[in-house]
């Protein structure tokens, strides 16, 4: 089925219809507190690059071409849009909520990483070491997150005070960054089509994962923090066993289907809640989502009008969230 509704905030309830082996659930067999089966969320004024869900999956944040960081209620079918934080001078790229819910962090093309408190709609902190584009921001533990730029670093910040705590200098542009789920390791990647792996302790790379051949756009660690999902501008998406003393080869699975164009966006990848699922951005203009334990594609979901640059998983339900440069954000139901 087609995720195209009318352009308002309030959402509408369509027929049943499949969808190459995925279907989006209808008021008959509904699997969510959604308002309806799809909604769509409409505002931004330019391009959507990110859109992640908090932590109890009630709220939703979205950063966009336009500058702007748009929060928006997840449930209820009226002013979606609760609050629009403004403040960076240049594309938003990525973003993500710290653990409790209370503070979103941007990271933008204005060479600045931005700590948002949601609570009263402002800007907290500008951490503004960087030199270039910063491209990522990922959460580690306590107050720490880690960034990744242009100016081919990626930097650990304590949000808290400010301060660079650590620095991780590449040859090449890091494009995205993240920690292992157990924050000993910081994993970082870029236009090398390498991904390597930092020991925060001696703050040396301890293993490279090489098999893409062009950009890597996106990166993300499983919720059981054994596998790390990564996507190319190859139009490759790829799975890695990340767990300590792996003696063979690291590549696990190769997901396809998800496509890269001229535009060059950065498109991200996703995990699921439990990790049975992942996505990725995809230029195609398509919502793609596999299956882990097969590699089977579970769910081709057209609708976006033009590139599809993140899929995210909620939390708690069997929903997901996409933002395309068509300035849309599209909430559906998967089945249960």
């Amino acid at each position: 089925m087609s995720l195209v509704l009318p352009p308002a905030k309030r959402a509408r309830v369509e027929e049943d219809d499949e969808v190459a082996g995925g279907e989006i659930s209808t008021h008959v067999n509904r699997s969510s507190q959604l308002a309806a089966p799809t909604m769509l969320f409409s505002g931004h004024q330019a391009a959507v690059y990110t859109c992640k869900f908090d932590p109890t999956g009630q709220y939703m944040a979205s950063g966009s071409h336009d500058k702007s960081i748009f929060l928006w209620k997840v449930y209820g079918e009226d002013d979606c849009n609760f609050n629009v934080l403004a403040g960076h001078k240049n594309v938003v790229l990525d973003l993500c909520w710290n653990r409790d819910g209370s503070k979103v962090i941007s990271a933008s093309a204005d060479k600045s990483v931005g700590v948002w408190d949601v609570n009263v709609g402002r800007r907290t902190r500008t951490l503004s070491k960087h030199s270039g584009v910063v491209n990522s921001v990922g959460l580690g533990e306590g107050s720490l997150i880690v960034s990744g730029s242009d100016d081919c670093t990626a930097k650990v910040w304590d949000v808290r005070s400010r301060r660079v705590e650590q620095e991780f200098e590449a040859k090449y542009q890091i494009t995205a960054a993240c920690f292992s789920h157990d924050n000993e390791l910081i994993f970082t990647a870029g236009i090398d089509n390498e991904i390597k792996a930092w020991d925060r302790r001696n703050e040396s790379v301890v293993f490279v994962l090489e098999g893409h051949k062009d950009t890597i756009t996106g990166m993300a660690v499983s919720p059981n923090g054994a596998s790390l999902l990564t996507n190319s501008m190859d139009k490759s998406l790829i799975q890695w066993d990340v767990r300590p003393f792996v003696n063979e080869s690291r590549f696990s699975k190769q997901f396809f289907g998800a496509q890269h164009n001229m535009e060059k966006n950065l498109l991200k990848c996703s995990w699921s809640a439990d990790g049975e699922m992942v996505s990725a951005g995809s230029s195609d203009h398509v919502v793609h989502i596999w299956d882990v334990p097969t590699g089977e594609e579970l769910y081709h979901l057209p609708g976006h009008a033009g590139s599809v640059n993140e899929v995210a998983f909620h939390p708690k339900e069997p929903v997901i969230a996409s933002c395309g440069s068509d300035k849309q954000i599209y909430l559906g139901e998967l089945n249960a």
